[in-house]
Formats: C-alpha cells, sequence, structure tokens
C-alpha cells in the first residue's frame, strides 16, 4: 500500500485521497477557507498549501493527490510565512472591522477606520465569533493593525428582504458560486474567473431571476459577507447562543435543522449538515420561515364565529362538540361530498395521515387536500 510522510508521521492511503484527507487521518491540522467538500470546490485560497519535499513551488493540500513516498511540511518556515502572507491580503484586500473594533476609537488605525466607515456597520458582524477568516487570523497570529487598507469599491446587495450580501467581507473564495450550481442547481451565483489582482472583475453578485433564495450560499459563507438579516444585530460574540437540533416543520420530507436560540428565541436556521435526508440544504421556507412561531397573530385557544361576525373563546371540549354537530348534520343532510378538509404543512406525516383517513374512511369522502397547494 502507498504511503506519505507528513511531518515525520508516516501514513498508508488510498489512491485518490489528497494531501489533505491523509493529514486529517493523522489528525494534523491544514487550515482551508475556500475548500467544501460537498462541491470539489478547492484551489483558490491556498491557504492550505504544504511543502513537498522535491517541489519547487508549494502544493494546495485540498487539490493534490497524495502520491506515494512524498515527504510534506506543512508547519514549515516556508509554509508558514506563506499563509500569513496570504491571510495579510485577504484582510487587507476587504474591511474587515472585527478585528479591532474593541480598541477606542482615538486608536484605530487607518485600516480600522477605512472598515467602520462602510455602511451596514451598525452592529458587529453577524459572524463575529464563527467566521472562519478571523479565527485563521487569530490561530496564525497574523499582525493586523498596520495593515493599509488596499482601495476598491465593494458592492452593498441590501434590498433582499431576507439575505445581506456585503462584498467589503468578502474574500471570493467561490464557495456560494459552488453551492448554487452544483448543490441547488440554479446557477443564479456566475462562476469565478479572473485573477485576483483584478478583485473587482468578480463578484459573486446574484442573479435573482434564477435565485429561489434557500440561502445555501449564506449557510458556506466563511465570513460575514452573506448573512440572515433576521440575525443582524440580535447576538454579540460575547452572547450565550445555543445550538437546537430539530426537524423543520413545513413538510413531510423531514430536513434537519440547526436553531441558534437566544434567550429562548430563535435567531438564525441552518441545517445539518452530513444529516439525512437534506445533507445541509434548506428550501426558503425552513431557513427563513419562522417568524409565525412569536407571531402575535397565532391562536392560542378555540374561538366560535358568532352571529354578528364576531368570534368568542371557546374551550377545546365545546368546539369539538360544535365541529362534530355540524358535520353530522351537514353528511345526513346533502351527502358525504358536502365537507372537505384542508390539511396543514406544519403538521407532522402521522397528522396528516390520520386526517386523510378522518375524511376517506370515517366521512366516505375524498374531498382531502393539502394548504400547500392552495
Amino acid at each position: 500500500m502507498p504511503f506519505v510522510t507528513i511531518n515525520g508521521k508516516q501514513a498508508a492511503f488510498q489512491p485518490g485521497q489528497t494531501i489533505l484527507d491523509v493529514a486529517e487521518t493523522l489528525g494534523i491540522f491544514i487550515p482551508t477557507l475556500c475548500w467544501l467538500p460537498k462541491t470539489g470546490h478547492s484551489k483558490v485560497c491556498r491557504i492550505c498549501s504544504v511543502e513537498v519535499h522535491g517541489h519547487d513551488r508549494l502544493l494546495t493540500a485540498c487539490s493534490s493527490p497524495a502520491e506515494d513516498g512524498m515527504v510534506i511540511e506543512t508547519e514549515s518556515p516556508r509554509v508558514l510565512a506563506a499563509r500569513k502572507n496570504i491571510l495579510s491580503m485577504l484582510v487587507a484586500e476587504g474591511r474587515h472591522d472585527c478585528f479591532l473594533r474593541k480598541l477606542p476609537t482615538d486608536l484605530w488605525p487607518p485600516y480600522q477606520k477605512a472598515a467602520a466607515a462602510m455602511p451596514h456597520r451598525e452592529h458587529p458582524c453577524p459572524a463575529d465569533g464563527t467566521c472562519r477568516l478571523q479565527a485563521l487570523v487569530m490561530k496564525c497570529n497574523v499582525p493586523v493593525k498596520d495593515l493599509l487598507p488596499e482601495p476598491g469599491s465593494f458592492p452593498l446587495d441590501n434590498d433582499h428582504p431576507m439575505i445581506t450580501r456585503d462584498f467589503s467581507r468578502c474574500v471570493q473564495c467561490g464557495r456560494c458560486a459552488s453551492v448554487c450550481s452544483a448543490v441547488q442547481v440554479n446557477d443564479a451565483i456566475p462562476p469565478q474567473f479572473g485573477r485576483r489582482a483584478e478583485k473587482e472583475a468578480w463578484w459573486p453578485v446574484v442573479d435573482y431571476q434564477r435565485c429561489t433564495h434557500c440561502g445555501e450560499c449564506v449557510q458556506v459563507c466563511p465570513t460575514g459577507a452573506l448573512t440572515a438579516k433576521k440575525s443582524y444585530g440580535l447576538a454579540a460574540r460575547e452572547d450565550r447562543v445555543d445550538s437546537v437540533r430539530t426537524t423543520c416543520p413545513y413538510c413531510g420530507v423531514g430536513c434537519q435543522l440547526n436553531l441558534s436560540v437566544r434567550d429562548g428565541r430563535i435567531i438564525e436556521v441552518n441545517g445539518v449538515e452530513d444529516a439525512q435526508p437534506n445533507k445541509g440544504s434548506l428550501c426558503v421556507k425552513g431557513r427563513f420561515g419562522y417568524d409565525f412561531i412569536y407571531s402575535e397573530d397565532r391562536l392560542t385557544e378555540p374561538l366560535i364565529r358568532q352571529q354578528d361576525g364576531s368570534f368568542k373563546a371557546a374551550s377545546w371540549d365545546e368546539a369539538l362538540d360544535l365541529i362534530a354537530a355540524r358535520f353530522s348534520g351537514a353528511i345526513e343532510k346533502h351527502g358525504p361530498d358536502s365537507v372537505a378538509g384542508v390539511a396543514c404543512a406544519r403538521s407532522i406525516n402521522e397528522d396528516n395521515y390520520q386526517m386523510q383517513k378522518l375524511f376517506r374512511a370515517v366521512f366516505k369522502t375524498n374531498n382531502i387536500d393539502h394548504c400547500a397547494r392552495t
């Protein structure tokens, strides 16, 4: 069996595995930013570059196949210098204000002042504390205080009702375009083109004629460039946000959700990666349609309509007795097809099954439908 040596440790590998794959089996950390396993997207940011003996240039671990006899260094001085340089450029190319935000404003360097002057900065970045770029800058001890911001203009798409696209925080990794094309198959975000030196040649600007507003691009964004509007300003890094796994209440597919909950209130929803049946993907309703939970218009008790059109609160027994009497009277007088039912999309499959069974087996009618068709 072929083997490689990484940081002095030998490991066997299967043909087709990358250097990154083998390093993970050894428990060796190699940083990544653009790499997205479920689409095969790789080789953009080059943060995962490693030194391979016998090669003049550094190789990207996420895309370079392991070869028998390779001797690889992931923490050599050359690799660490390249890694710091790449991270410094990514920070300087954008307007990331999280690193020095807590400094007194009179101590802000030019980089921080330029970042804070950008629009859509009323609150800390929603990705503060979960941003992969931020984590790598801190882990690799990249100095940011003396960085000079590179000139450039950054689009801000804040017109979408559910998603803010702040390209001053975009690192042009291409993950959003990758999932839009390979997972959701919408092709609403153009694929990357051009060189990084021509940074304004490509931004992941969305074609809303093709977009289904699923928000998968938001979930895979490694920075705060793409964020859900509903979560903006609702939690800071120091706040406690719990993660609660649950099942989407909308249809019978049973998509798995991770709810971000602060003080008993949902502030964001994401799909559970590697969970069946959705594997991290969600539709627009599953990701963004949770306002109904906190709506003041939700019914909290049965209401019975009075002759004057008003509603009177009633007990469940009173309401059910009235429904049974009215249904029985209509069927007796006009036949079973005089009644109909509309099942609820937010009910579980078992409840919907019982609903159709009630109408077909008990009422003897096929007049049963589902609210998702209305």
